[in-house]
């Protein structure tokens, strides 16, 4: 609710910005001045509202992130991701060419941003692709993750190992 009357505000602050500008435009540089400061205050406003709105949904002691990394990427073509926390079904995502690029060349995607009991969880992430000579492949990874107040970060990531040409899929709480 209170998000929505932010939105609300913002939205109006918009309207009044524009309103300024079309004026500010027939005017003088005194009023240009004005809606430039009304610019950036609107700016600031919708900043704190995003950051209140973060605080406000994932309050740090059950923030629970994980996010998804590739090291080299030839042994495996990622075609989606599928994450389950204690059985239930928390995340799916469909890879685009351009998301497999961006993490072929390092890139870390968040793939969950949520809440978390703390205590004892199972994580459980399926991985489905091309595997080495381009064939169907369905592979795992599981974690044991222990949620405490502090906010919790597990890496997923996918590496070659080129002594067994094979994909490796590891996890790792960030400490």
């Amino acid at each position: 609710m209170l998000f929505n009357n932010g939105k609300y505000i913002v939205t109006i602050l918009l309207s009044l910005f524009l309103s300024a500008t079309i004026i500010a435009e027939e005017k003088s540089p005194a009023l240009e001045k004005q809606v430039q400061d009304l610019k950036k205050e609107v700016l600031d406003l919708n900043k704190e509202l995003f950051i209140l709105e973060e605080d406000l949904l994932f309050p740090a002691n059950t923030q629970f992130s994980i996010f998804l990394s590739m090291d080299i990427g030839e042994l495996f073509d990622l075609d989606s991701v599928q994450i389950e926390v204690d059985g239930k079904n928390i995340a799916n995502h469909l890879y685009t060419e351009r998301e497999i690029r961006a993490l072929k060349r390092g890139g870390v995607q968040r793939i969950y941003l949520g809440n978390i009991a703390s205590g004892k969880h199972e994580l459980i992430a399926f991985f489905t692709g091309k595997g080495p000579s381009k064939r169907d492949y369905k592979r795992g990874t599981t974690i044991e993750i222990e949620k405490t107040s502090s906010p919790l970060f597990v890496e997923l990531k996918i590496i070659d190992n080129l002594s067994k040409h094979q994909p490796e899929f590891k996890s790792k709480v960030w400490e």
